[in-house]
């Protein structure tokens, strides 16, 4: 199906799109790759669209002293995951940007669309909530930091309010840490959880997990509570994750029902959290 007729402005700076975006029907639009998709199957519409792909205040990927890494809203896939910067601070993400979907889309999705968009299927949600960012925000009454908990409300929807434009978002430090990425593909993704651990001594001195291919990506505080404190094993890793699918809410599509999600999100945890073990000992 074509897209429906709509007024389209790219404006030459920051200020002058989130001016725009006062227009009643006005919508961003950065690489596109979800937003358009929506728009010819008529699942949404908007009278202008205002194009911040080009805008050099939304580039960038930026290594501070203590080791946090700024990232653009406006970075594409390919960009991260060919970043020399950014692997030296955050592998994962690198190895993650490189596996999102096709080469085509890698170099036109950008990592603040993906996490505005927040399609349960989409990689990068879980990842900053487990990693406890902070999303960078400027609208029409100035600018506003919110953490990743806070950012994503519900299918397909974030807080970002009228007029507002996600402008990057600031990854802590691992200091120390391992990350573990993993997913269950049927089609697409129908299971994921991302774990960020520490080890100190020979036990696990710090755990956050987070369930993603949900309507809001989500911290799972009893899953970190039974690691913390305990030797880095699978059996004690098996034992703290086997709770993770109580107390999620999943959607059904056509690449899994949610108690089939349920039943997996244990599964995804245990491997995020052992994959994050072996990590962290490298650093340990």
């Amino acid at each position: 199906m074509l897209l429906a007729p709509v007024d389209y402005y790219r404006p030459d700076d920051l200020q002058g799109a989130i001016s725009a975006l006062g227009t009643p029907g006005a919508r961003v639009l950065a690489g596109g790759q979800s937003l358009i998709s929506i728009l010819k199957l008529r699942a949404a519409s908007v009278d202008l669209l205002v194009d911040i792909s080009r805008l050099e205040e939304l580039r960038g990927i930026d290594v501070a002293d203590d080791g946090s890494v700024h990232i653009g809203a406006g970075v594409t896939y390919d960009e991260m995951a060919t970043s020399g910067v950014l692997a030296g601070v955050h592998a994962k993400l690198c190895h993650v940007a490189a596996e999102t979907v096709d080469a085509q889309v890698r170099n036109r999705g950008t990592f603040g669309g993906n996490l505005c968009h927040n399609d349960p299927i989409n990689n990068f949600p879980p990842y900053v909530v487990a990693l406890g960012a902070t999303l960078h925000v400027r609208g029409p009454d100035g600018d506003r930091d919110i953490g990743a908990d806070e950012f994503f409300t519900g299918y397909f929807t974030n807080s970002l309010k009228p007029g507002e434009i996600l402008t990057g978002v600031t990854l802590p430090a691992l200091a120390r840490r391992g990350v573990g990425f993993q997913e269950v593909e049927i089609g697409e993704a129908a299971a994921r959880a991302v774990a960020v651990i520490g080890i100190d001594n020979g036990t696990i001195s710090s755990a956050q997990v987070a369930l993603g291919c949900l309507p809001v990506p989500t911290r799972l505080p009893a899953v970190e509570e039974a690691l913390v404190g305990s030797e880095p094993t699978a059996e004690n890793v098996a034992a703290a994750t086997a709770t993770a699918g109580e107390g999620i809410d999943p959607v059904g599509d056509a690449d899994a029902s949610p108690e089939y999600r349920i039943a997996m999100a244990p599964v995804v945890a245990k491997r995020a959290v052992m994959e994050a073990i072996e990590e962290g000992g490298r650093h340990g």
